[in-house]
């Protein structure tokens, strides 16, 4: 894995990576310096309480919630182009992608839509 996270002590982690060769389209880096790998990885660790309790000013609620739907856009669309390399590079099978994704080999269309999201991404 070209990008590490290596937890250094307690309740810290490091990302390192190299632009050139694991962020070419600047993806990681504004991500990290726009907060938004932040504000997800604290709505990913958001107590219950916290989801149905909000302390938060509304604010930084629509920042954090803004945040969270760019980077799970990005994430969706990765995973389709992922998958078309699944089946078009690796040979794969539906119902192996979707077990993999899903953790249900019945969701092969699920895994079909985001393939058919991939190859328009690709361009194919």
């Amino acid at each position: 894995m070209a990008v590490t996270v290596t937890k250094t002590a307690g309740n810290r982690a490091e990302i390192t990576w190299e632009p050139q060769a694991d962020d070419p389209r600047g993806y990681l880096a504004r991500s990290v310096e726009g907060d938004r790998l932040a504000f997800a990885l604290e709505s990913l660790g958001a107590s219950e309480a916290g989801l149905t309790e909000p302390t938060a000013t509304e604010e930084y609620a629509v920042a954090m919630a803004t945040a969270t739907s760019e980077l799970g856009r990005l994430l969706e669309r990765r995973t389709a182009v992922q998958v078309v390399h699944l089946r078009d590079h690796y040979g794969l099978s539906w119902r192996r992608i979707a077990t993999a994704l899903y953790d249900d080999a019945d969701k092969q269309s699920s895994v079909r839509r985001l393939y058919e999201s991939g190859r328009r991404h690709i361009g194919i």
